[in-house]
């Protein structure tokens, strides 16, 4: 998607002036078209994210104050468990995930698989022993209304880049419409993994009716 310096300067929460200035010194990319200057979203939300600079577009940018959050034995079940995804390299198996999301028709997926690589190119979100939580930095950027958490085994390990040096086989891919619930899910992904069980059964590639029901089993009853 093509954005005016309107548009830009919205997402950004800035002055037009702004962007014009941060065009000009050369550090946001953009180019003219018949005179007047287009940016391209993802690119903007790479260079934003960069710069550790608030991006919103303006359809999500109040959250609710108050939000359900999801237990992650719901959000599997939104978002699907997968097994032999293909890729040979981290972008390819990044590609193949981002087309089996469980997705509304209105999410540009194009959009969401260059904002997955935004966030990699900043830092690994290999976790470690063959796991990875690769996510959006900015959930508001979607435009969902049902969190959802996608797990995927790999068919073959990849290098993804993460701290142990370990190649990546099992990926875990939250989808949120709100931070809070983005963080939340971030959470409870990383409190499952903690556990013995639901670790050895994600390992071992357990079945899908498995998986949900130990996911069930350590989500607190508030969620």
């Amino acid at each position: 998607m093509q954005m005016t310096v309107r548009d830009a300067a919205r997402a950004l929460s800035v002055a037009e002036k702004t962007v014009y200035r941060w065009i000009q010194s050369g550090g946001l990319p953009a180019y003219r078209v018949a005179g007047q200057y287009r940016i391209n979203r993802a690119m903007l939300f790479d260079w934003a994210t960069s710069k550790r600079i608030n991006f919103t577009m303006d359809s999500d940018a109040e959250e609710p104050a108050v939000a359900p959050l999801p237990g992650l034995g719901l959000a599997l079940q939104n978002g699907g468990i997968h097994y032999r995804v293909s890729g040979d390299t981290k972008e390819n198996v990044l590609l193949s995930v981002v087309n089996l999301l469980k997705l509304p028709d209105q999410v540009d997926r194009s959009f969401l698989y260059e904002a997955l690589l935004a966030r990699e190119r900043l830092q690994s979100t290999g976790v470690g022993d063959g796991i990875a939580l690769p996510h959006v930095r900015n959930p508001a950027v979607l435009d969902i209304t049902t969190p959802l958490v996608c797990l995927c085994f790999l068919e073959a390990p990849v290098e993804f880049g993460a701290l142990d040096g370990k190649p990546v086989r099992i990926l875990f891919l939250p989808i949120s419409p709100t931070v809070r619930i983005h963080l939340h899910l971030l959470s409870r992904i990383s409190f499952a993994l903690r556990n013995p069980a639901f670790k050895s059964l994600i390992t071992n590639e357990g079945r899908r009716d498995e998986i949900i029901a130990a996911a069930q089993a350590l989500d607190p009853e508030s969620d």
